[in-house]
């Protein structure tokens, strides 16, 4: 497995998984009000993650590159936006998956 493809799948992992626990905290199936940093550890994680998958699979001249390099965006304006309203965080946080799933269609196949 290329290092590309190893971060892409790092990445796209963490926006699911920070994705998953902003659901269930919504939903109020699980109460992070004691450990918010989890959150926001995940949101760093998906960040940091993102721009290296992007970095590594533009130098290598992979497509996944310029599918994931747009979901910098929404997770600018997650940090910009905060949490509130809830609507717009979910739908900045949500503009994102299309990028995630771009990306890991052209680093597998």
């Amino acid at each position: 497995m290329t290092l590309s493809r190893t971060l892409v799948t790092a990445a796209a992992a963490a926006y699911a998984a920070n994705c998953g626990l902003g659901i269930s905290v919504a939903a109020r199936w699980v109460d992070t009000s004691n450990v918010r940093w989890v959150h926001h550890g995940l949101y760093i994680v998906t960040s940091m993650t993102t721009a290296a998958a992007t970095v590594v699979a533009g130098a290598t001249r992979s497509p996944a590159a310029i599918a994931l390099a747009p979901a910098a965006v929404p997770l600018f304006l997650l940090q910009r936006h905060g949490a509130r309203p809830l609507p717009r965080h979910t739908r900045d946080a949500l503009a994102a998956a299309p990028c995630y799933v771009a990306g890991l269609a052209l680093a597998w196949r």
